[in-house]
């Protein structure tokens, strides 16, 4: 069980409620906190002009609405908004948003009924889910668009999953006995106003982009052991040297991977060779992908820890507006719904993973090319050179992907356009950053796939399973019974996707403890 507070949902544990076997529960103070504010707030709005209560929303905000007609008000804003297009966001992540807008009502700050409460839990562990659009959200007022879609399903309209079936949102309430919500002063606009839906997508995208970038280190460390490099280009002292947290986190990693890796060879054997030799057969110094691990995968791991710090900051976070503070006894009205945090970190985000991508393919070009390996058989064909092919159909799905990567990493942050009668005239388009971070780190998953399978192929063919690292063993032991030897041209897609669904929901936790 997972305790929702409002102040202490971390990436972890949101990760567990969508893709493990925990649930939730509140928290007895928080839901009374949520109470309080609703209470004060019910008082505190007669007779004051407050946003979002009784005035209209946006550029309309200059019109005062009736008393009378301040919960249609909430109605109105929720249905004329959901207006979002295109196909739906995955239904994982589309929980995450559940998850993460439950986690922000229950920090009390938006004098929401306890009802809504009730109706989001019900909603998660009957496993109704919305359906939410991806086009339509800029991530100025929040994630607009989006959160009107599952305020509409949360009033039971619009259509939802059940269980993995699409049907209208009456039905599935219905269904599952859940009475949908009666809006009482604002709660329309508190469940739309806000970063909820981009931060919950930033999250599972950090924790997969961290998963994926475990999978690239263990993967580049059993290429150094299938060739042979020499020990210093991870050794304390060479990466001490320069002053990077993140690359000498991968250092050491990658020292400890390969603590007992019988092929690594110390740099001390080279020095005891004749310096007569003209000709050294064995390479001095690795190529690039092999001997920069920690100077490239390094940088990527500050990234990411950095991107965590700040997407748990924003999961614990209020981003309504207005903002009800009962302890002040007052209402700010101001802007925490921009997504310029998430949107930042998801370009940042996406940059990195696209790097992680480009390593990956030159590091599976490295294994297809025997002109640079100087060990294997091209494309790591071991069938008949020009009746079987081996991997060379098969790489260029990565080189592909990682070319649709690169064109992916245009920035969204930078990327505002005016709207809303120029009053978003400055957006963060947040949702959209999440999104493309998101595709690019599933995109990364499939190259690593790719070289995963071409890794088990090498090894086979040099015949080194036994003399790998402990380490290298059990991921090639693990890999193997997924992919299997590709001695006969054969048609491997589905192959491929299940190695990458594996190493996706399977982190090696050798960088992250989760």
């Amino acid at each position: 069980m997972i305790c929702i507070d409002g102040h202490s949902l971390n990436i972890t544990d949101l990760h567990r409620l969508i893709y493990e076997d925990y649930f939730l529960y509140v928290d007895k103070d928080a839901l009374e906190k949520v109470a309080e504010s609703h209470r004060f707030l019910k008082e505190f709005a007669k007779n004051k002009l407050i946003y979002g209560i009784n005035t209209g929303f946006g550029p309309m905000a200059q019109y005062r609405v009736d008393d009378a007609r301040s919960v249609d008000l909430q109605y109105n804003i929720i249905r004329s908004h959901s207006a979002g297009l295109n196909e739906y966001l995955k239904k994982d992540y589309a929980k995450a948003v559940l998850i993460n807008l439950l986690n922000s009502m229950l920090r009390g700050y938006s004098g929401v009924h306890t009802d809504l409460i009730h109706v989001i839990v019900a909603m998660v562990m009957e496993n109704v889910i919305p359906c939410i659009p991806l086009h339509g959200g800029v991530g100025a007022s929040g994630d607009l668009v989006q959160m009107a879609h599952v305020a509409l399903n949360i009033i039971g309209e619009g259509e939802v999953y059940c269980g993995d079936t699409v049907m209208p949102a009456a039905e599935a309430f219905r269904l599952k006995s859940i009475n949908p919500l009666k809006i009482r002063i604002r709660e329309g606009i508190a469940i739309m106003n806000g970063t909820t839906a981009m931060t919950a997508v930033a999250a599972l995208n950090v924790h997969r982009a961290e998963t994926a970038l475990e999978w690239s280190l263990a993967l580049s460390a059993c290429m150094n052991e299938m060739m042979r490099s020499y020990d210093d280009h991870y050794s304390d002292r060479l990466n001490d040297a320069r002053q990077q947290s993140g690359q000498h986190t991968v250092a050491r990693t990658m020292k400890d991977f390969l603590k007992d890796a019988s092929r690594i060879k110390p740099r001390e054997q080279l020095y005891g060779q004749l310096v007569e030799d003209r000709h050294i057969e064995h390479k001095i110094q690795p190529f690039y992908s092999l001997r920069c691990i920690p100077q490239i995968l390094g940088p990527v791991c500050d990234t990411l820890a950095f991107a965590r710090t700040i997407v748990e900051n924003e999961l614990n976070s209020t981003t309504d507006n207005p903002v009800v503070d009962v302890a002040t006894q007052n209402v700010y009205h101001g802007g925490n719904f921009h997504g310029d945090y998430i949107s930042l970190e998801m370009d940042k985000l996406k940059l990195v993973m696209t790097r992680v991508g480009m390593l990956s393919e030159r590091q599976l070009n490295y294994l297809m090319n025997p002109a640079i390996n100087g060990c294997l058989k091209p494309f790591v064909n071991s069938g008949i050179p020009g009746l079987n092919f081996g991997f060379q159909g098969i790489q260029f799905a990565a080189t592909s992907t990682a070319a649709e990567n690169q064109a992916l990493s245009a920035s969204n942050y930078v990327h505002s356009i005016p709207n809303n009668n120029d009053n978003q005239d400055i957006v963060s388009m947040g949702f959209n950053a999440a999104c493309a971070a998101g595709k690019v780190t599933d995109n990364v998953f499939e190259i690593l796939a790719v070289q995963a399978a071409a890794v088990l192929q090498g090894i086979d063919m040099l015949e080194c399973k036994d003399e790998l690292s402990t380490k290298s063993r059990k991921i090639y032991s693990d890999l193997r019974s997924i992919f299997a030897p590709l001695n006969d041209d054969r048609s491997t897609r589905h192959e491929l996707m299940k190695l990458k669904e594996f190493m996706m929901f399977n982190p090696l936790q050798i960088l992250f403890e989760r």
